[in-house]
């Protein structure tokens, strides 16, 4: 089945939203320079929103930072490694230098690649769970304590995955994602005291530059296992963050929402081979 191009799967690219739903808040996206954090960055930007953005990599988040002042937004780009707790809080209070608050929070930092369990190696495992959840947390108590606790305000996405029947040939992000769909909740409760939100959106398989590393095959098989016969867009996984960012969805906590054409409810991605 040939996979359909991003440009030709329909107007609804386009956003939705208006310009100025987001005007005045300030929103901090991690992993912010590529794939589905540059969409993101930019659908927030485009409401109005005042940005600060980070990754590993200079290069990506300072193109990015450079599109959005060029578009007349604003935005603070900075280096940082969400495993290095120092980077965070450096980046944490050079956000808080400039803008003085933080209403919004997109942990969408992570990474990972195809690796059988059976032949994973406990180094690759520990990494993947560092970056994917512990990183995570750190960045997300950090902005709470410094941010969103003494405003009494904030709304924090977390990016995971479509882990809903498990994630076979990747079980280390699988489980990472797990953590964080669990952390999700318990925040939602332990958080709803100072008025911050905290939900997770979990993308299928995305068209985007995280999925040009994952081989062809698996990537037409889940093309052609999605029951809208599709890949999704960065864009969409964007539009979905943007309303969970807003006001709208002010009574919406605790929730995980799985944006993947329904993937996680039919289909066979992981082959079972007879036994031996």
């Amino acid at each position: 089945m040939p996979i359909t191009p991003s440009h030709e799967i329909g107007p609804w690219l386009e956003s939705p939203f208006r310009p100025d739903l987001l005007r005045g808040k300030v929103a901090v996206v991690t992993g912010g320079g590529t794939g589905i954090g540059r969409a993101i960055v930019r659908s927030l930007s485009g409401c109005g929103a005042r940005l600060a953005i980070c990754g590993r990599r200079p290069d990506p988040i300072y193109a990015v930072r450079d599109e959005l002042l060029a578009s007349g937004g604003e935005c603070l780009a900075q280096t940082c490694d969400i495993r290095e707790p120092a980077q965070i809080a450096a980046f944490v209070e050079a956000v808080k230098a400039r803008f003085g608050r933080i209403d919004i929070l997109v942990n969408n930092a992570g990474g990972q690649r195809p690796f059988l369990a059976a032949d994973m190696p406990l180094e690759n495992f520990e990494k993947v769970i560092r970056n994917n959840l512990v990183g995570t947390f750190a960045v997300t108590q950090a902005v709470a304590r410094a941010a969103m606790i003494p405003q009494r305000a904030g709304s924090i996405i977390n990016i995971i995955a479509e882990i809903y029947r498990g994630f076979p040939g990747m079980a280390h992000t699988g489980a990472a994602r797990a953590g964080v769909d669990n952390l999700t909740k318990s925040l939602a409760v332990e958080w709803a005291t100072h008025k911050i939100r905290v939900n997770a959106v979990a993308p299928g398989i995305i068209r985007s530059t995280g999925t040009d590393r994952y081989p062809p095959e698996l990537v037409e098989i889940s093309c052609r296992e999605t029951p809208w016969k599709r890949l999704g867009t960065p864009e969409e996984v964007a539009h979905l963050v943007t309303f969970l960012a807003c006001s709208a969805a002010d009574f919406i906590t605790g929730a995980t929402y799985y944006l993947d054409g329904g993937l996680c409810l039919w289909g066979d991605l992981f082959p079972i081979p007879d036994p031996a």
